[in-house]
């Protein structure tokens, strides 16, 4: 485990000096809010890392050593988007194993399958719902962690072999280039519950953000010393403690005991700074609206499904790889730039022929 800033300095060179570099992590998803990197995991030729990102050490010299060379990844949205996130990283390249099996047809694509199918090896399952925000790491998650990355190089040697094969390799880097780009997209500059069309305003934004209100619905806020929530508290959405209660109980009811008398009181405070906002400045739900197709539109969305599972028949892929519902009805209503969410080989077999 590297978790001092010299155990780092010592192991980077190898790292620069290495012909490919497969990354997994860890988070604490399921304990806090939001969720923190716990772990980086970092396979090189002959070697399995692990780098300590709760030791307090400095993990910008690693990131720099991460850029500008590809970075091999299995179902790599998470991780991109949780070091995006965190320390702002966004690498060049990556090769993602996941998306060359489902290029290939292949029907499973977790990474246990796809090991035992390509490289013969049993992965245990492990401790996948472990806190990893707990030190010491039992020796259990270590292994696990390591063999996340361990095989993803042989792996996508493998993969990256059949998809040249089958003509699909250009195909594959236009989906990891658009991987890049939707993981790391800039944060969104406003939070609101789900469902809220805007952030509240007046008398509602002084209460409300004392709610611990958060995109996810999360009404309690992380303790400074471990980020955990309570599980009570997790996800009840603000809108609930604006409401009147449905049992007729005081806020006291929905706040954990161990808490103490200082906190309680704080936050039974701003529950009831909370529901003393007028419903009026209450934020008001988003609409939904399903957009309503023209005959003519009807016809041309059931040539373009027609065209997309003819493609995918004759090239065993899943057609929803090609393109989804959603995008046949964005491109059969026309609409000004519909065709900006299909890859170049994703339009190319939607041509009708």
């Amino acid at each position: 485990m590297i978790a001092t800033d010299a155990a780092l300095t010592e192991w980077l060179p190898r790292l620069k000096a290495s012909p490919w570099v497969a990354l997994d992590t860890e988070a604490d998803s399921l304990h806090s809010y939001p969720e923190k990197l716990c772990l980086v995991q970092i396979s090189l030729p002959g070697e399995d890392r692990l780098v300590d990102p709760l030791a307090g050490l400095d993990l910008r010299p690693l990131w720099q050593a991460l850029s500008g060379r590809e970075i091999l990844l299995h179902a790599g949205d998470y991780d991109l988007r949780l070091l995006h996130r965190g320390p702002g990283f966004v690498p060049t390249r990556v090769f993602d194993t996941m998306l060359a099996a489902r290029l290939l047809g292949l029907k499973e694509f977790g990474l246990n399958p796809l090991v035992q199918r390509f490289l013969g090896v049993v992965l245990e399952k492990g401790p996948q719902r472990a806190d990893w925000s707990r030190r010491p790491l039992t020796e259990r998650m270590m292994t696990y962690a390591r063999n996340d990355a361990r095989y993803i190089e042989p792996l996508a040697s493998r993969l990256r072999a059949e998809l040249e094969a089958k003509g699909r390799l250009e195909w594959h880097a236009q989906m990891c280039e658009q991987l890049i780009r939707d993981a790391c997209q800039p944060p969104a500059t406003t939070t609101m519950t789900p469902g809220a069309s805007s952030k509240p305003t007046g008398s509602a934004a002084r209460a409300w953000p004392s709610c611990g209100n958060s995109g996810a619905g999360a009404t309690a806020r992380p303790s400074p010393r471990t980020g955990r929530l309570s599980s009570s508290l997790r996800m009840m959405p603000c809108s609930a403690w604006l409401s009147p209660w449905p049992t007729g109980e005081p806020p006291d009811a929905f706040i954990p005991r161990r808490y103490s008398p200082r906190r309680r009181e704080r936050l039974k405070r701003a529950i009831e700074e909370a529901r003393a906002v007028p419903e009026s400045d209450w934020p008001t739900p988003r609409k939904v609206r399903g957009r309503r197709l023209t005959t003519a539109q009807k016809h041309q969305l059931e040539r373009l499904r027609l065209w997309r599972d003819r493609a995918a028949a004759r090239l065993d892929l899943d057609p929803t790889l090609i393109a989804s519902r959603s995008m046949l009805v964005t491109l059969a209503a026309g609409g000004p730039g519909a065709e900006t969410g299909l890859l170049p080989w994703q339009e190319a077999l939607l041509r009708p022929g």
